[in-house]
């Protein structure tokens, strides 16, 4: 059986790509039942339609608060059949009225290593700040911005004085991993939530390759 989730976006929609060419490789049991952005223009909303998947525009400027505007997003994602709901760049935050909706089922991408840099940059906050680790995380969705509990996480490296955008397409790539990755597993049902741990049921991962399992940058010399 598939999970019929809905993909939220803003912009370009390049992680809602990643997602539906799992889906094309039937690697992904899901099936996007509605691509929806608050911006009428947002290019992942012809990706979606180039594959016959449902969309909707949604304009958050029409409506006098938050809560109404998931109210109407809620009740155009409920018509469609949606039970999970993948946050793929979608540029709002959410209130009870949409966490209520689908509870536990509402995951988002933010392109840092949480709880780092949370915000509308954080690639860029963190190139600024000058670390030498940067990424992305996944996680699930709760009333505050990029908040919630940890999914997965991914690192790559950061060097001083480098183009911006290099270190953008860098995490981008990992992005377009791991986000595949954890809608598969909350599709499968193997994720558990105890306080702020999220548990991986039945992960593929030996206990050695946990503990060899590292990225330091820059490299360590010998003897180190």
């Amino acid at each position: 059986m598939s999970l019929p989730i809905a993909v939220l976006i803003s912009g370009g929609g390049s992680n809602l790509q990643s997602i539906i060419e799992k889906m094309e490789d039937n690697i992904l049991d899901v099936d996007i039942r509605m691509v929806l952005s608050n911006k009428a223009d947002a290019y992942g909303l012809k990706r979606a339609e180039a594959y016959g998947i449902p969309t909707a525009a949604l304009s958050h400027k029409d409506f006098s608060s938050r809560e109404e505007f998931d109210t109407e997003m809620v009740r155009i994602l409920k018509e469609a059949g949606v039970e999970a709901v993948v946050m793929a760049g979608f540029m709002r935050i959410i209130t009870p009225v949409f966490l209520n909706a689908f509870p536990g089922k509402i995951i988002n991408i933010h392109p840092a290593i949480l709880p780092s840099f949370p915000g509308v940059d954080g690639q860029g906050d963190a190139a600024k700040y000058g670390v030498r680790l940067a990424g992305c995380t996944v996680h699930f969705v709760d009333e505050k911005m990029d908040h919630g509990a940890v999914i997965i996480q991914a690192a790559v490296p950061a060097y001083p004085g480098e183009d911006e955008d290099d270190l953008r397409k860098r995490i981008l790539k990992q992005e377009h991993r791991i986000l595949p990755q954890a809608t598969q597993w909350l599709a499968q049902g193997r994720l558990s939530m105890e306080d702020r741990f999220v548990k991986l049921v039945e992960a593929d991962v030996e206990l050695a390759e946990r503990d060899t399992m590292s990225l330091v940058n820059p490299p360590l010399e010998k003897g180190f």
